[in-house]
């Protein structure tokens, strides 16, 4: 990664990576999206947006504690090669104690994301989905590594999820919820009733991993996904239902997935990478302050 293509790189230094609390690994992969493409430029175009950032983010400065943007993913071998590679250097950067940022692509990433967490040694990790759409089927287009299969696959590693902000699901994903007691807050409960946070069950584990698809959040604030579905949440929504998780368990990670860009309308890419940003601030205020207690 070149010393000035990196997050933030107009107003922060490229730091050393031990020196840097977040470690972003860009991950460009788009081999199933359903409908519409563009997942795959997606990690380039956001750190590039990132450039108009803000370092102060309303609340706090993130960048203080160091942002390491790794090399990208080489996402031409087989997605199988692709997840194994991923969950390898996930497992690095957790195992050296930073904080894993993944930028995808399509969702399907987050699989390679989980397996290098629970790789790096941690027996159980739950996962919460903030996203338009259950992603539990267990095969989509004759491809159990889809982007619509990702949760599922999470699922049978053993991993907990709680779903925030869903809105499009079929049948055997509704079934699989209901047999299985997986935890959903579905858009029209969250948004109707303006729910700003959630309380986490006591038996849902302490260490955790934010997957955000970007359809996730209203089409009105995010149309640039491939899969936009409105309804959704809306930007402050999501960043205190995010905020209220960190107050209640320890954040190992976070990726931003499905962003895709929208040639000549770069506020969708601004919007993505200050969804970045913002979620480190979260992280950086409620989990290092707590560390050091």
């Amino acid at each position: 990664m070149s010393a000035t293509n990196h997050f933030l790189a107009s107003e922060i230094n490229a730091p050393e990576p031990n020196d840097a609390h977040f470690h972003i690994l860009p991950v460009p992969y788009e081999k199933t999206v359903s409908y519409g493409a563009g997942t795959n430029i997606a990690p380039k175009v956001i750190i590039e947006a990132s450039n108009q950032l803000e370092t102060w983010d309303g609340k706090s400065n993130p960048s203080e504690v160091g942002i390491y943007t790794h090399p990208f993913i080489n996402c031409s071998p087989s997605p199988e090669v692709i997840i194994e590679n991923i969950k390898q250097e996930s497992t690095k950067i957790i195992q050296n104690g930073h904080s894993l940022v993944g930028i995808g692509g399509e969702h399907t990433v987050t699989y390679g994301f989980i397996q290098g967490i629970l790789n790096a040694g941690y027996n159980s990790v739950g996962i919460v989905q903030i996203d338009a759409h259950a992603d539990l089927r267990d095969t989509y287009e004759n491809s159990p590594l889809n982007h619509a299969c990702v949760m599922k696959r999470c699922f049978d590693l053993g991993a907990q999820i709680l779903q925030l902000g869903t809105r499009a699901y079929c049948d055997e994903e509704k079934n699989l919820r209901d047999k299985h007691n997986i935890l959903a807050y579905d858009a029209i409960d969250l948004v109707s009733n303006n729910i700003q946070h959630i309380t986490l069950p006591k038996s849902f584990p302490e260490h955790i991993f934010i997957t955000v698809d970007v359809d996730g959040l209203d089409t009105s604030i995010m149309p640039a996904t491939g899969t936009p579905v409105p309804g959704g949440l809306g930007w402050y929504q999501t960043l205190n239902l995010i905020e209220s998780i960190a107050k209640q368990r320890k954040i190992l990670g976070f990726d931003v997935v499905e962003y895709a860009p929208i040639p000549k309308l770069h506020a969708f890419d601004f919007t993505a990478a200050q969804l970045i940003y913002n979620i480190m601030g979260i992280i950086s205020r409620n989990q290092l302050s707590r560390s050091k207690r």
